[in-house]
């Protein structure tokens, strides 16, 4: 049984650094490491932390959708009866490293996050590279629903902009 996730400290932020090395190293995220990689964990939003034996091993976050919107975010809604005009929050920076994966942590991440949006009312959305199909699996195994593709704001380590499959929360 794992512990539910909890809120990020900064006391977290050493062990978190050491899991997104060992998956930069294994899986390829983020695709190109960040010149702060203290910044790129931190990022722009309210984070959560899945721990193993003890120690921060993943985490997740849920940040606004920045302004100006992307253009895929005018779909949002369109398959239900009305489009979504509240608050859509993204789920980012979901990492678990290495050694803990298999275990269920990002799952619990992504779960905890979704109950996070839900009671604030919000609607979620989350981005991924194409080419992480581990990422991709999860996602789609948990119920999210793909929405569109979409050419990454970032960029890979050749310089083009990755595409990237967006994803609407599951429906209730």
């Amino acid at each position: 049984m794992t512990v539910p996730p909890r809120p990020r400290t900064s006391d977290d932020l050493p062990a978190l650094l050491d899991a997104l090395r060992a998956v930069h190293g294994s899986l390829g995220y983020p695709s190109v490491w960040p010149d702060d990689p203290a910044a790129f964990v931190l990022g722009r939003g309210e984070a959560w932390v899945a721990e193993y034996v003890g120690r921060a091993a993943g985490q997740v976050m849920l940040a606004p959708l920045p302004e100006p919107r992307p253009g895929w975010a005018a779909q949002i809604g369109q398959s239900s009866e009305t489009v979504w005009t509240g608050e859509i929050l993204e789920v980012k920076r979901l990492f678990v490293s290495p050694h803990a994966q298999g275990l269920g942590l990002a799952r619990a991440l992504l779960a905890h996050a979704l109950r996070e949006s839900r009671a604030r009312g919000a609607f979620s959305v989350l981005q991924v590279n194409e080419t992480s199909l581990p990422a991709i699996r999860l996602y789609e195994r948990e119920g999210w629903r793909f929405l569109t593709r979409a050419q990454a704001a970032w960029t890979d380590p050749d310089g083009s902009h990755p595409w990237v499959r967006v994803y609407a929360q599951p429906t209730p």
